[in-house]
């Protein structure tokens, strides 16, 4: 298929706790389809997901251009949770609307995106226990395992990983 050569993909991810299966099954379907992705963190250790899987990222966040991919995906677990209030992880967001790229983030990732004001009006899944913290910033929970708002995707959870995956590809 590769229907994403020459494509790159830049996925965030917490330095502890972010959740395996939503950085493997994406990741593993952007690749299948042709993608070029890179792992970014706040450290260049490898990180650890909540039930082991380790991960080295190429580049920090604070080096990471919007300009040089054509997606960004934050990922979920409960680690993701320290991007909530980064303020270079909200201007990564709304650079990435501004720019009509390819924003995405699943499971308790979309906070970050609410609290960056880019949900705002828009349809929006996260993991259920943050619905609150989306609609207070002005987003539409529809609950559904995946929503795509034209060109921001956003994830319920581990379950929705792959339909996640897909819905980028």
């Amino acid at each position: 298929m590769e229907k994403l050569t020459g494509k790159k993909v830049v996925m965030i991810i917490a330095e502890k706790d972010f959740r395996d299966e939503e950085l493997l099954e994406p990741r593993r379907i952007l690749e299948e389809e042709g993608a070029s992705v890179t792992v970014a963190s706040t450290t260049l250790r490898p990180a650890t997901g909540m039930f082991g899987a380790k991960a080295k990222p190429d580049i920090l966040v604070s080096e990471a251009k919007v300009d040089d991919y054509d997606a960004i995906i934050f990922v979920g677990g409960a680690g993701a949770s320290q991007y909530w209030n980064d303020s270079r992880a909200h201007s990564i967001a709304r650079e990435t609307v501004q720019k009509d790229k390819i924003l995405c983030a699943i499971c308790i990732a979309p906070v970050t995106l609410a609290n960056a004001g880019v949900l705002s009006g828009k349809k929006t899944t996260v993991w259920a226990s943050e619905r609150g913290k989306l609609e207070a910033k002005g987003a539409s929970y529809t609950g559904e395992p995946v929503e795509v708002a034209g060109k921001i995707i956003t994830g319920s959870g581990p379950q929705a990983a792959q339909e996640f995956g897909r819905a980028i590809a």
